[in-house]
C-alpha cells in the first residue's frame, strides 16, 4: 500500500510564495516521474510541472519562471516552489506520482489527497 500526502498550501496574497510539499510512503521500490497538476473549480485539471527521476523537469507554460519543481529521492518527497502567485493560480494543487512497487514490482500512478491554493487579497 503506497499513501501520498501534499502540504503547504494556504492563502497567499497576490504576488506572494508559497512551497508545496508531496510525500509518498509504503510499499515502494522505487519513485520514476512525479508532478504538479491543478484544478480550479469548473475547470479541468491541468498540467503545472513534471520532475524524473534523473531531475529532468518540464512546466506549462504559465508557469515558467515562476514556479520550480524538485525533488528529495531519499526522502521520496517533491516539492513546488511557487513564487510571484496570482489570483488565476487559484485551485487545488494535486500530486502525481509514478512508483514502481517494492513486492511486484510493477507500477503504478497515484494521487494525493489535493491542497488548497488560494491568491487573494
Amino acid at each position: 500500500q503506497v499513501h501520498v500526502v501534499e502540504s503547504g498550501g494556504g492563502l497567499v496574497q497576490p504576488g506572494g510564495s508559497l512551497r508545496l510539499s508531496c510525500a509518498a510512503s509504503g510499499s515502494i521500490f522505487s519513485i520514476n516521474a512525479m508532478g504538479w497538476y491543478r484544478q480550479a473549480p469548473g475547470e479541468a485539471r491541468e498540467l503545472v510541472a513534471t520532475i524524473t527521476s534523473g531531475g529532468s523537469t518540464n512546466y506549462a507554460d504559465s508557469m515558467k519562471g515562476r514556479f520550480t519543481i524538485s525533488r528529495d529521492n531519499a526522502k521520496n518527497t517533491m516539492y513546488l516552489q511557487m513564487n510571484s502567485l496570482k489570483p488565476d493560480d487559484t485551485a487545488v494543487y494535486y500530486c502525481n506520482v509514478r512508483i514502481r512497487d517494492n513486492l511486484s514490482l510493477a507500477q503504478y500512478n497515484y494521487w494525493g489527497q489535493g491542497t488548497q491554493v488560494t491568491v487573494s487579497s
